[in-house]
């Protein structure tokens, strides 16, 4: 009987979506999430999924269903900037892992779409701690081109995906090169000669049953050639962004986005006058391997002061499954401005680094990551400051429909807390 309850409540919360209505959230502390400061005493105003109002002396129309946020923080749902959300439950169970294109042999082709799954445990557990929407990424295989990633809402309804093969995924140094025989030269051959085969594509050049491509790998690198799709890529050391950015001289139409970039402070000029925006893991500050030698809390910091456009992201740092991770690491970098010799970020540019900015960077800014007017109703309240940790989601809203927090975690907390006859095993009577 309690399997059936605990499955209930699971398929209850991917009930349809309730109908659109107009809610007015009043008197909270308002962050838009653009960068600029909090307004105090604030009202968002939500209609039919998008936000229509948010800031000071916002009047409330007459039909609005009003919440009362006095002594609360309302903020965008936070974007999280790089994640491998729905696509594995349990990492080392291999039925339960969809993150990689295996061993079907495509690489660039690879879609990750169909494979995000909703009802996997992530999903309510990270929307329960105020994620909205995520950037998902697929694992590498075979092939320094790992395949097409896509953007998810983190919603209790059946459809996360909001946009499928928003971007192509790539490694480079250490993880490329292993990928490339064991060597960097090899990456760098690589990632030319597979794009030298999508021109071929193009032109109808190639026989691709035995060029280092698929057909319709090729087929799906012909966009990042083009410019219409995002190139995101795994780099942390300094040399090896050097490189890319030598590299996208030979392919200027290509849109990279680096992420991780441990060592990018050593190179945020470059950065800058490459237009190469970053999506950085926030916590990198051990020399874990060779090419992180120069690992830094400070490096989002110093690319922000230098003019680098900076979100956050979580690469291979428990991006599967805990997204809700992403404001304790904001918070951190807040915290940096009181380090001596180390250099952080603002609250208001730690916030837009997990909010407007990620969108920005991958091309959704004008419907995702802020409460301007216009945007998708992904509003968050919470009970304090979201950075810090002993603050929680009280209320989250994606695309103005309000959510359900409850999870695995929090029924099983509740369960185990207050036992009732039957509810425990026998062991525990003791």
């Amino acid at each position: 009987m309690r399997h059936f309850l605990f499955a209930a409540a699971a398929l209850a919360a991917f009930a349809p979506p309730a109908v659109a209505e107009t809610i007015a959230i009043t008197g909270g502390r308002v962050v838009v999430g653009d960068g600029t400061a909090p307004i105090d005493g604030g009202t968002v105003i939500i209609r039919d999924g998008n936000v229509i109002a948010a800031g000071a002396s916002v009047a409330v129309p007459a039909d609005a269903r009003r919440i009362d946020a006095k002594g609360k923080w309302v903020t965008p749902g936070v974007f999280a900037g790089f994640t491998r959300l729905g696509l594995s439950e349990v990492d080392a169970v291999k039925g339960t892992n969809d993150k990689s294109g295996g061993k079907s042999g495509f690489s660039a082709a690879i879609d990750v779409a169909p494979a995000i799954d909703p009802f996997r445990s992530p999903f309510a557990v990270n929307r329960a701690a105020g994620v909205t929407r995520a950037v998902v990424a697929p694992e590498a295989a075979e092939s320094i081109f790992a395949g097409q990633g896509a953007i998810a809402d983190l919603g209790a309804d059946s459809n996360p995906v909001t946009r499928a093969r928003a971007f192509q995924f790539a490694e480079f140094g250490e993880d490329g090169a292993a990928l490339s025989g064991g060597s960097r030269a090899g990456t760098h051959l690589h990632f030319r000669a597979m794009l030298r085969e999508a021109q071929d594509y193009a032109a109808g050049r190639g026989n691709f049953d035995d060029e280092l491509l698929k057909a319709e790998d090729a087929k799906a690198l012909l966009n990042v050639l083009r410019g219409e799709t995002r190139l995101l890529i795994h780099v942390e050391g300094a040399n090896d962004m050097l490189r890319l950015i030598e590299l996208k001289r030979d392919f200027p139409s290509v849109k990279m986005v680096f992420v991780g970039a441990s060592e990018g402070w050593r190179i945020a000029p470059q950065l800058v006058e490459a237009r190469i925006p970053v999506i950085a893991s926030a916590l990198n500050d051990l020399p874990v391997t060779f090419e992180m030698l120069g690992a830094t809390q400070s490096n989002i910091g110093r690319m922000k002061d230098a003019g680098v456009q900076v979100a956050i992201g979580m690469i291979n740092d428990r991006d599967s499954h805990q997204l809700r991770y992403t404001t304790q690491y904001a918070g951190n970098i807040v915290s940096l401005q009181f380090v001596p010799g180390a250099t952080g970020l603002t609250w208001d540019e730690a916030f837009a680094a997990i909010s407007s900015v990620p969108a920005d960077i991958m091309g959704v800014g004008d419907r995702f990551g802020s409460l301007k007017a216009g945007k998708a109703a992904d509003v968050v309240i919470w009970d304090g400051d979201p950075l810090e940790l002993s603050s929680a989601a009280a209320r989250v809203f994606i695309d103005g429909v309000e959510q359900p927090l409850t999870n695995r975690q929090n029924r099983l907390r509740d369960r185990y807390a207050r036992p009732t006859e039957g509810d425990l095993p026998k062991a525990y009577d003791r």
